[in-house]
């Protein structure tokens, strides 16, 4: 079973092609080789020469190295917003510094980029305010407000706002922020219903930070006192709690030499210490490289795109500007990892030749971006590699996203389209290419929900690959449901022990537990029965209970 098409016979699968034609293709850019032409000369201009520019052309026709999404929204569009994210501080604890950081979300929002903001600087609810006798509101008021802005700001016109916020984990509010999102331990009126059960059947029903990822910032001396006294302290038990049943917070490790570096991106991956830096992403697709040389070419030339991109991407206002020109950070990161390691035979591991590759990814990037930024005449890059979760460009791809395993081997996929939901029924095309190359049962295959309930292997993973990366990665580990025989009460000293051991070698850890969110996206279905849906689309409809008089919304509920 093969999908072939005459435009784009690259593409794995059919939606890999209609997330291309949905999101991606327009005028002049009818398919992806003519997508990727015009963006090369869109971005790389006269600072590559024709061979380079040739060869850079050719891998990302061959999806092993694609741009991050905004790269491919705005390839041969007049505005060139590149950049995916902008990364964002609350400076002084004032009224000027509340307005200033809405002015700066909805210029980042309105670029089609994601935004993110710590807000630790602000004083807890309840502080007095010396200047008008009045009494302080805290962060948590302004989060919201951000994030209300978002539910009022598509991205660029096309897509939804994403957004991220953290608080440091001495704050006075920490233990609110903890439980910001407790949708499920939230009641909506006399209706008998919480927020969250609203969501499975409304996912747009409006919830509190529902636009927005939360995470608490934990700092040196809360991995010094760790490891003095081995006690997390009741702050991180409370976080590993409310992360074990709802999803969030998650977690931002941020010690030593990086203990400044709380600023992240919508997603995560990409780190700073200073306000208003910006994302610019770029993953290389190692599940479809099969020798070192290549990988280290394609390093190379993924390299010195995101430098050119430095040089050339629209920005929302100055001082991005400034940031960008001190700091030029570049997030060359890889996808398709877990296929990579399917197609070697292996299980779902940092082997001792994905080292090696690694180690190339490093060497190559670190070494690149100084001596690209010598011959440009720019300032050197101050990080090179972060891991993107590569949602959308991981579908196109077809292959395993991030550093993530295979999600499943059948899934059903929900997603907006025209205003509504709708859903599909994907077979994995990495399953699927295995099945036809090797014959391997998909049902067989390592993936995020068999390793579920043996969440050390996926936290391990991404430690083992965090020494090669001089930002972050953002990943989620699947988890089982809250309530569950792996995922309850008597699980969450034993989990907290286990992240605490590798949190020194990570950045970040967000985790999902099934069905925690209300209306997930995913959800795994039998691959024979998917196999006979493929192709189909279906629009999803609310079921027996009147959502719709609750909501207020009548028809649809704005599904």
């Amino acid at each position: 079973m093969q999908y072939l098409s005459n435009q784009n016979p690259m593409f794995r699968s059919k939606f890999s092609e209609d997330i291309f034609q949905q999101k991606y293709a327009h005028e002049g850019c009818e398919s992806w080789i003519d997508l990727t032409k015009v963006l090369v000369e869109d971005v790389c201009r006269s600072n590559l020469d024709d061979v380079e520019k040739n060869r850079l052309i050719q891998y990302m026709s061959d999806l092993k190295f694609i741009p991050g999404g905004r790269y491919l929204y705005y390839a041969g569009r007049k505005n060139k917003f590149f950049n995916n994210c902008f990364l964002l501080r609350s400076e002084e604890d004032n009224r000027e510094d509340w307005a200033e950081l809405s002015k700066k979300v909805e210029l980042c929002l309105s670029t089609g980029g994601g935004i993110g903001n710590d807000y630790s600087i602000y004083r807890p609810s309840g502080s007095v305010l010396h200047g008008t006798g009045g009494i302080a509101s805290g962060p948590l008021p302004k989060m919201q407000m951000v994030n209300e802005q978002g539910r009022g700001l598509m991205q660029g016109g096309s897509r939804r706002s994403a957004i991220y916020a953290s608080l440091n984990w001495k704050h006075g509010d920490i233990t609110e922020f903890i439980h910001m999102k407790d949708w499920y331990g939230m009641p909506v009126g006399n209706t008998g219903m919480s927020i969250g059960q609203i969501k499975e059947q409304d996912f747009n029903f409006p919830a509190p930070m529902d636009y927005t990822n939360i995470s608490v910032n934990y700092d040196t001396e809360w991995i010094e006192n760790y490891w003095e006294t081995g006690d997390v302290g009741e702050v991180f038990k409370r976080n590993v709690k409310q992360a074990l049943s709802t999803g969030e917070p998650g977690f931002s490790f941020n010690f030593w030499d990086k203990e400044k570096e709380t600023l992240r991106n919508a997603c995560t991956e990409v780190t700073s210490e200073d306000d208003s830096d910006v994302c610019n992403l770029g993953s290389i697709n190692i599940g479809r490289i099969n020798s070192i040389t290549e990988f280290k070419d394609i390093v190379e030339l993924g390299t010195k795109f995101l430098m050119c991109g430095t040089l050339v991407a629209k920005l929302p206002y100055q001082k991005v500007n400034d940031v960008r020109e001190k700091n030029r950070r570049l997030g060359l990161g890889i996808m398709g990892m877990h296929e990579w390691l399917i197609k070697k035979g292996s299980n779902y591991e940092v082997t001792p030749e994905l080292h090696r590759w690694l180690s190339v990814y490093r060497s190559v990037s670190d070494s690149t971006s100084k001596s690209y930024a010598d011959t440009l005449g720019v300032s050197r890059p101050a990080a090179n590699r972060a891991i993107a979760p590569t949602g959308s460009i991981g579908i196109l791809a077809g292959t395993t996203t991030g550093i993530e395993p295979l999600f499943a081997a059948a899934y059903k996929r929900r997603y907006l389209k025209a205003g509504k939901w709708k859903y599909q029924y994907v077979v994995d095309s990495v399953a699927q290419e295995m099945l036809r190359e090797y014959g391997t049962d998909p049902d067989s295959l390592d993936t995020a929900l068999t390793l579920a309930n043996d969440p050390e292997r996926r936290i391990k993973f991404q430690a083992d690959v965090q020494d090669y990366v001089d930002m972050s990665i953002s990943s989620t580990i699947n988890l089982p449901a809250w309530g569950t025989d792996t995922n309850n009460e008597s699980n969450v000293d034993s989990f907290t022990d286990t992240l605490a051991k590798y949190s020194h070698r990570l950045r970040g850890f967000t985790c999902y537990p099934d069905g925690s969110r209300g209306g997930q996206p995913l959800v795994k279905v039998d691959y024979k029965d998917a196999v006979d849906k493929l192709g189909e689309e279906f629009e999803e409809h609310v079921e027996a209970v009147d959502i719709c008089d609750i909501t207020g919304k009548g028809g649809s509920c704005g599904v």
